[in-house]
């Protein structure tokens, strides 16, 4: 029933998101699980299933991957030709002339997800065995920009107006470790890792391992330092590999 589970608390992430309003220099808001709903659903429907050892969690959609396709880390390549998921894609209600959405036409790169799901998949050549034991989900949906178009991260955002969208996504996160109920709960980066430990302390879960792993952003200096190498050691240590 997990997969059901999930999809509902889908739905109620993101009508506790909608309406939510943020002010300058944030100029528009993204919410792919709305536009991009049937791919994310498809998603949820083929590998939401069951019990998970491994939930892999990052922060919040990249521009060029899950922004596109609705799939976590949703480099194209690695969704459309490994996963085999390629649905249609609608608009954002009030698209950035800058980061226009074109779904699985988008021409860009998300090289954190290109990295990521690279990993996975030469570890795992059918997607079905990575994910009879891994799981992988961002912790909030909404993706910010400014007028620039440039993106900008949850931490950035003020305390005030995040404390909603907290509120919303730690109520999101909950239902995937009761659900999935992991061995391993493992933070993309620092802030998914720190989102872990406040949701699962919150609910007593605290037999979780948590854990993370360099985040793959070409921002960070260490992750174009044979990222993959040093994820994959990571995964090693804390025993998830």
């Amino acid at each position: 029933m997990s997969a059901k589970a999930i999809s509902q608390a889908t739905d109620q992430v993101c009508s506790d998101l909608e309406g939510l309003t943020f002010s300058e220099p944030v100029t528009h808001v993204y919410n792919p699980l709305l536009y991009a709903r049937r791919s994310h659903q498809r998603y949820i429907d083929r590998f939401a299933k069951g019990t998970k050892r491994v939930l892999m969690m990052g922060m919040n959609p990249g521009p060029w991957g899950m922004a596109q396709t609705g799939i976590p880390f949703g480099e194209i390549p690695a969704v459309r030709d490994w996963m085999g998921i390629s649905e249609p894609v609608e608009q954002p209600d009030m698209e950035h002339p800058k980061r226009p959405v074109t779904g699985f036409e988008c021409e860009k790169s998300e090289v954190s997800g290109r990295r990521l799901w690279g990993l996975f998949s030469e570890v795992y050549p059918d997607p079905k065995d990575f994910f009879a034991e891994h799981y992988a989900v961002n912790y909030c949906p909404l993706v910010w920009m400014e007028a620039s178009g440039r993106n900008r991260t949850p931490d950035k955002i003020t305390a005030a107006e995040m404390e909603p969208v907290h509120a919303a996504c730690d109520r999101y996160v909950q239902t995937h470790l009761e659900q999935f109920k992991p061995e391993y709960a493992i933070g993309v980066g620092a802030y998914a890792e720190t989102a872990l430990k406040r949701i699962s302390a919150a609910i007593g879960m605290d037999d979780i391992k948590i854990g993370r792993i360099l985040h793959p952003s070409p921002a960070s200096p260490a992750a174009n330092k044979d990222w993959a190498g040093t994820a994959t050691k990571q995964l090693k240590e804390l025993g998830v590999w």
